[in-house]
């Protein structure tokens, strides 16, 4: 197939400020930060914080340099970022820190191109990101309960901590490295007040060898007071519009310290079934100037969101009783200053200039944009049923959450015999998320915790009948009061006509990767189905592949999951690095819940969103 061209150079065409490299003209990084009255100093003159996040982890590796560089390109001196505990042990004990966990290679690698670095390592981080960080290993206990005194929790964090420890106590600024400040814990002010905890954590920290230099902690301005710790920088996190508010409460929560902003939401990110989230930048960088303007410290959430790659989004749920579970979708676009992909936005030139203007320093000019393609229709054209794929099953008595069985993330399913005849409703409980049932492999409902659906009605004729109910986990909650409660699958015993069914086979489906799949037809096959087409691509680039034509599942390339698709919008599409293809012949595969036989795909340069219909 016909691989395209590079895109047109959004900087080149509205900024002109794109060239060379940055790393010819990059400086010595500030070294330690100490704080001396209401200011931050480094080298023994007065500094000035100016941050954006960027998570590594959401990033691929070999885009990293290139995103610090235009880090530094829009006038920043340090970049923020989360360390996601269950990226780095997915299982209990067993630590990588590889590929994109390797941690220590961007802390480095930000050192080269002259940037500090803020460490979030958690244990809990929200982020949008699964579990807010948590691995699924721990709710596996029922009886541990994260962010508390719990001591099976806080040596779990130990062990965590410490293994983060060997791999960048060594970059600690006290130590020659670009790392100038650790954050304890993560707004834990919106969840808790037990300060006995925070101290907890400070001193895990502590141990670990993270407490080397500046330790803080950020929260909501109205909520400082419940878990700032005495003798540790406190900071404000806030929306735009907050600024002269939030950091008046600040000052007098901590009058006799500087003024920093943790997170400036300069974005949002989206949630599935609403909209693409668009806001002010013009306001956002008139803001940013007042702030720089006041001498503030401040850190951008965020300057690249990037992608939460496979099935680690998140989901909010405030806990009210108008509130409802929300998954956030895999695009973490943020619309921040750099897009999905790291290109310049209108946002990033608008920050640059406040920047330069508030500094007095010209930033290093943007290095080369990335190359992106297009990718004419693609039919997928064999597929392979999901039942035809099924593991050995697990016999239990009652369902119980994935977790019980060892399983993280993916699908399960749940498989019993029932008779009939039979006219009532079929009770799943708290359906962990989203529940696909089958009588006979013939879909007879859904069930969707974002709508609060517990139930639906069925009807079953004279016999017996395989009843099959397939749940996927959407995305644990990283925010709010259900937190703690991250089981995923069935939860709660299943009821059909008031009667309780039991003997039941489970099935884990973590989905890591659909190579050893088999059965493959080029036939239509009905009812969840994997689907696979080859993709030639004389030049690998950067492309967004439009999954439109599907209606909810995943896509893997080459083995790599690029994330979820959902036909509720409004993310339509999913970003597809270089890196991760090859030149000649890729495979792609299309998990979908909803028969697809011979649908195409499409590559673009720019992502496809979708307006919700509701």
């Amino acid at each position: 197939m016909k691989s395209v061209l590079l895109s047109l150079s959004l900087c080149a065409v509205l900024y002109g400020f794109c060239g060379r490299s940055a790393a010819a003209d990059t400086p010595v990084a500030a070294g330690p930060i100490v704080i001396q009255g209401d200011h931050f100093v480094s080298h023994g003159k007065p500094y000035q914080i100016i941050s954006g996040s960027m998570h590594f982890q959401r990033i691929p590796r070999e885009y990293w340099r290139d995103r610090l560089r235009k880090a530094r390109a829009m006038g920043l001196n340090t970049v923020q970022t989360y360390v996601f505990w269950n990226a780095v042990e997915a299982q209990r004990g067993q630590f990588d820190f590889s590929g994109r966990n390797d941690v220590a290679a961007f802390v480095r690698m930000a050192q080269e191109e002259g940037l500090n670095v803020i460490l979030r390592p958690g244990p809990y981080v929200c982020a949008e990101w699964e579990a807010g960080g948590f691995p699924a290993w721990l709710f596996a206990d029922p009886h541990l309960r994260v962010r508390t005194r719990d001591p099976a929790y806080l040596a779990a964090v130990e062990t965590y901590f410490q293994r983060l420890g060997q791999e960048l106590a060594p970059l600690m600024a006290a130590r020659g490295g670009p790392i100038v400040a650790v954050q304890v814990e993560n707004e834990y002010g919106s969840y808790g007040n037990d300060r006995q905890y925070m101290d907890d954590i400070r001193q895990s920290l502590v141990r670990a060898g993270l407490g080397q230099n500046l330790l803080f902690t950020s929260d909501g301005a109205d909520m400082l007071a419940n878990d700032a710790l005495p003798g540790v920088l406190a900071v404000a996190n806030f929306a735009p519009g907050e600024a002269k508010s939030a950091l008046a409460k600040l000052a007098a929560f901590r009058p006799r310290q500087p003024r920093m902003v943790g997170e400036y939401w300069a974005g949002w990110f989206d949630g599935w079934g609403g909209k693409h989230a668009h806001t002010d930048a013009v306001q956002q960088a008139s803001e940013l100037a007042w702030m720089l303007g006041q001498g503030d410290s401040v850190n951008l959430y965020m300057f690249e969101g990037g992608t939460s790659f496979g099935f680690m989004n998140g989901a909010n749920d405030q806990g009210g009783p108008a509130d409802h579970y929300v998954a956030q979708t895999t695009s973490y676009d943020y619309d921040a200053a750099l897009d999905e992909a790291g290109r310049p936005t209108p946002k990033f030139a608008l920050f640059r200039q406040v920047i330069a203007r508030a500094t007095g320093v010209t930033p290093p000019p943007l290095p080369e944009p990335t190359p992106f393609m297009t990718l004419p229709a693609i039919t997928l054209g064999e597929s392979a049923s999901l039942w035809d794929n099924l593991p050995d099953p697990i016999h239990v008595d009652q369902p119980a959450p994935m977790e019980q069985f060892g399983q993280d993330y993916g699908y399960i399913l749940y498989r019993t015999q029932v008779s009939g005849p039979v006219k009532g409703q079929l009770y799943l409980g708290n359906v962990r998320d989203y529940a696909a049932v089958y009588v006979d492999r013939k879909q007879v409902g859904t069930a969707d915790r974002a709508l609060k659906q517990e139930t639906l009605p069925i009807t079953l004729g004279a016999g017996r009948h395989t009843l099959d109910i397939l749940v996927e986990n959407t995305g644990r909650i990283n925010y709010g009061p259900h937190l703690a409660d991250g089981r995923a699958g069935l939860v709660d015993p299943v009821w059909l006509d008031g009667k309780r069914l039991s003997d039941w086979q489970v099935y884990p489906l973590p989905m890591r990767s659909p190579d050893a799949l088999h059965g493959w037809t080029a036939a239509a096959v009905d009812g969840p189905a994997f689907h696979r087409a080859r993709v030639h691509v004389a030049q690998p680039a950067d492309t967004y592949l439009d999954v439109s034509a599907f209606g909810k599942g995943a896509a893997w390339v080459n083995g790599r999951n690029l994330g979820r698709i959902w036909n509720i919008g409004p993310q339509r599409s999913l970003y597809v690095p270089a890196p991760w293809l090859a030149r000649g012949d890729n495979t792609l595969v299309i998990f979908d819940l909803q028969t697809s036989h011979d649908a195409k795909v499409t590559g673009s340069a720019q992502p496809v969103w979708s307006v919700p219909a509701h």
